[in-house]
């Protein structure tokens, strides 16, 4: 290769460097904004519940509160308040709803999916798209017919009625990925475990559950935060007032003739907690589940 013919291919790569990292910094400033972007009701969702009711509705808007209080977080988390006795009340309902729907929901899923991953019998690829098929029509769709089943069961007003609601539309997607995540274990770990002398039943408690870890645990975030943040089935199935879950229960913050802004975001805030601890914990493991449940091997 000639000086020349070196020279001349000198600007044509410093052109494609240049492209490249303008692309770069085209992509990490769309980045920033949208980080940005998403962050913002946040950030706003804070700094109003530190705010009193009358600096809440002050125009032009305080970007940060002249005097921050602490109050409106105070007067939720005080059990002997009428406010911080329901809002309680209200969390503890929507956590006992969570918690029951997301542990049924791997104790469904997990079998079934191993079921499918694993076995073949007729009708089985029939029988797994039919399951999804739910997942193709809006939630909203299926309020009337659910509510007229909850009825005769006797279950409205009560928590099992949502628990149920919430497995039929959790159970479909959560057995789909647990499916994907089992198809990449290699069935040679549990057929040497079979050979070893170990059941079916124990080659898959001790060889395949333990390595399906992460897509159970992704099962189970999905599954609670979906509980935790639904609201049209929470508000048309619970009409008592001691059994309303949290996304029904803020309600009490609007009235008809002013609402109470700093109260309605500190109950918004507390009420994101759980979700936003309990994903910053298991990250790592529902970033796993998803590459892994979505790759074959």
């Amino acid at each position: 290769m000639t000086s020349e013919t070196v020279n001349s291919a000198e600007p044509v790569r410093v052109a494609r460097r240049r492209g490249i990292d303008g692309w770069r910094w085209a992509g990490r400033i769309f980045l920033t904004l949208l980080v940005g972007f998403t962050i913002m009701p946040m950030f706003w969702m804070v700094i109003t519940s530190l705010k009193t009711g009358f600096a809440a509705m002050q125009y032009p808007p305080q970007w940060w509160p002249a005097s921050p209080t602490l109050d409106n977080y105070w007067r939720l988390l005080d059990p002997n308040g009428s406010v911080g006795r329901d809002f309680l009340r209200y969390f503890w309902n929507s956590m006992f709803v969570s918690v029951a729907t997301t542990v049924l929901a791997v104790l469904v899923a997990v079998p079934a999916a191993y079921a499918f991953s694993r076995f073949r019998f007729p009708g089985r690829n029939f029988l797994f798209f039919a399951i999804l098929l739910r997942n193709m029509f809006p939630a909203v769709v299926f309020l009337v017919p659910l509510f007229i089943l909850m009825r005769v069961l006797g279950l409205v007003n009560t928590h099992g009625s949502l628990i149920l609601t919430y497995l039929t539309f959790g159970l479909p997607l959560a057995i789909w990925l647990l499916k994907g995540f089992y198809d990449n274990i290699p069935i040679q770990l549990e057929q040497a475990a079979r050979i070893d002398g170990a059941t079916r039943f124990q080659a898959f408690f001790h060889i395949v559950m333990p390595l399906s870890t992460p897509g159970i645990i992704a099962t189970s975030i999905y599954s609670f935060i979906g509980a935790w943040n639904e609201y049209i089935y929470a508000y048309t199935f619970l009409t008592r007032h001691d059994q309303m879950t949290l996304p029904v229960g803020i309600q009490r913050f609007f009235s008809e003739n002013a609402t109470d802004w700093p109260g309605l975001m500190a109950a918004t805030f507390l009420m994101s907690v759980p979700v936003v601890v309990l994903f910053l914990v298991l990250q790592k493991y529902f970033v796993r589940a998803l590459t892994e449940g979505a790759v074959k091997h």
